[in-house]
């Protein structure tokens, strides 16, 4: 059984069941917006337009068309110039949560510290390795 909600979009109450976030009403709107998007995006001329050409031609809101990226409605391999932002930096990114500069980036200070970590476990062992062998001496 779903629980009652306030809808974000038009603020009326529906049934919630974890399907969509949105009423129906609004989520009949989203759907007919995908469609002019979808529409838009099949003529041959069109496949290849930016974010900010398909808002302007369409109207549709810029979160929307993150939403169907990031849902694999419209997938950045039938359309190159479409991804959403990096919820790190901000650039276009068509798959994960980091753009591919960000996720390197992340990586690089990841191995950084773990050699860091074993530059100082090194130095700790072989610290106590001395102390020791010095201690055994007398």
């Amino acid at each position: 059984m779903g629980e009652l909600r306030d809808c974000p979009k038009c603020g009326d109450f529906f049934n919630y069941t974890g399907v969509r976030e949105i009423c129906p009403k609004c989520a009949m709107s989203e759907e007919k917006l995908y469609e002019e998007v979808y529409r838009f995006l099949r003529k041959r001329e069109n496949r290849a337009a930016t974010v900010d050409r398909i808002v302007e031609a369409t109207g549709v809101e810029r979160e929307l068309l993150y939403k169907w990226v990031k849902k694999n409605r419209l997938q950045p391999a039938l359309f190159p110039n479409l991804g959403y932002p990096c919820d790190n930096c901000g650039r276009l990114t068509s798959k994960g949560k980091l753009c591919d500069n960000c996720a390197n980036e992340l990586k690089s200070d990841l191995n950084k510290f773990e050699a860091g970590r074993e530059f100082r476990r090194s130095i700790e062992e072989n610290a106590r390795a001395t102390y020791l062998a010095e201690r055994k001496k007398k």
